[in-house]
């Protein structure tokens, strides 16, 4: 293959498509795409925008019919990247009232080295922000 292939969107069944697109707004700037026509019964998803990438917000028993084989809310584990420092990620959170499950720690993503922190979204999906900005050598190097 002479070109590389990009990640385009993600489908994600959620509990309250109202919530789910209130706190991707809030927590992560995503802007929605599509709310009003769902709002009006003129579409069955709703999308949020988040750069170049887009996540599909749908409820698992609507009438979509190509789907996971067994759609589950909650059942998610996202990456975002986060523009600056960690610090700066787990001030975000914290002003916005959000627990921390876990963070800040080393990880290494789909870029190289980087610091993370993990959180959850109201469905409960494991959402992590990685900061490529700084990030302290690991422990023992």
């Amino acid at each position: 293959m002479d070109t590389e292939i990009e990640f385009d969107h993600v489908a994600m069944p959620v509990g309250d498509i109202e919530r789910s697109v209130e706190f991707y707004q809030r927590v992560l700037g995503a802007r929605p795409l599509g709310l009003e026509q769902w709002r009006a019964g003129k579409a069955i998803v709703v999308s949020v925008s988040l750069g170049r990438q887009k996540f599909n917000f749908h409820p698992p028993e609507n009438r979509i019919t190509l789907k996971a084989a067994h759609p589950m809310v909650g059942g998610g584990d996202y990456c975002f990247v986060w523009p600056g420092p960690i610090e700066s990620a787990v001030d975000h959170l914290e002003r916005l009232e959000i627990p921390l499950v876990e963070g800040s720690v080393f990880r290494i993503g789909g870029r190289g080295k980087g610091m993370s922190v993990y959180f959850r979204d109201p469905d409960g999906n494991l959402l992590e922000l990685i900061s490529y900005a700084y990030v302290p050598p690991p422990p023992g190097e």
